[in-house]
């Protein structure tokens, strides 16, 4: 598939490319996870319309911004995704982060809708301490494992399982998890994700470089993502990437992404909040000189 030649490319005044847009559609959850960081909250009822999220993404793509990751709160929330979906440029990649609780039904009008794959979050493999992690009913966690079914069998891979670590919670499942992973011939990677404790939890703070250690003697192969340098590791067939987004400089130093929030500001860096542009009630003519404006915010988090 080819892709229109942007005419301008966005680039921060630390030579960081923008090409990647990460937009929060939601601020709702239908869980209540005790170290979620409420990554789209905005605090009310208001949400971007549909036209207003594909105003933001068909101004990105004319940047050359050709991958776009859709999350929430929980993006399954919005009965109106697929519309928004189906109305977005082409792009090389689309997906969306998902506590899966709502995709059993909804996986294949996804995909039909232009959704190339998923990230699901699952951290625990015990129903019961998924229930503890999630404040979720019962019934919830089967909910989860029919999503991740269903969504490799609409072809939503492949399927990446977000396991946020857990010290003496769930940091000794990591093999459990893999063996669950390769029941799925490589349609689901497993992604470990270093807690960002906004939620001041210290007692869950694994130890990031020992469980590096812990996955290098026992893999196979080891192979290093472009970008953030980050590292993939092969143990028995199955795929394990390692996220560390905590005093990370190479995770800053070379990240492309810039996000968008649920109310519709544009969020040029992950840390840090007091230098965001509300595009919210922009029209399309005003939003290239507004993404200009939040590019040039950027800044390196660690500036030592």
């Amino acid at each position: 598939m080819s892709f229109p030649e942007a005419t301008e490319i966005l680039t921060d005044s630390y030579g960081r490319t923008v090409r990647s847009l990460r937009m929060s559609v939601t601020d709702r959850c239908n869980l209540n996870c005790i170290y979620c960081h409420n990554e789209g909250h905005i605090g009310h009822s208001k949400e971007m319309s549909v036209d207003t999220i594909v105003n933001i993404v068909n101004v990105a793509s004319g940047f050359g911004i050709d991958r776009l990751k859709i999350s929430g709160g929980e993006p399954l929330m919005r009965k109106d995704l697929e519309e928004a979906l189906v109305r977005l440029p082409e792009m090389r990649d689309v997906s969306m982060t998902t506590n899966a609780v709502l995709l059993k039904d909804r996986a294949s009008s996804l995909k039909d809708a232009g959704l190339d794959r998923v990230n699901i979050s699952l951290d625990t493999l015990d129903p019961d301490k998924y229930h503890m992690i999630t404040n979720c009913r019962d019934g919830i966690f089967d909910k989860v494992l029919d999503g991740i079914h269903e969504a490799v069998d609409a072809g939503l891979t492949p399927v990446k399982l977000n396991m946020v670590l857990l010290k003496d919670l769930n940091d000794d499942e990591i093999q459990d998890m893999l063996g669950f992973t390769r029941r799925y011939d490589g349609d689901v990677i497993l992604q470990l994700i270093e807690l960002m404790d906004f939620r001041e939890l210290p007692q869950y703070r694994i130890d990031a470089n020992e469980v590096e250690r812990s996955l290098m003697a026992v893999s196979s192969d080891v192979k290093v993502r472009e970008l953030h340098k980050r590292k993939k590791y092969i143990i028995n067939g199955a795929e394990v990437e390692f996220v560390r987004p905590v005093d990370n400089t190479e995770f800053c130093a070379n990240c492309n992404r810039l996000r968008v929030t649920a109310d519709g500001k544009l969020k040029p860096c992950l840390l840090v909040s007091d230098n965001m542009v509300d595009v919210s009630e922009a029209s399309i003519d005003e939003l290239p000189d507004l993404f200009r404006l939040a590019v040039s915010r950027r800044v390196p988090f660690c500036k030592s």
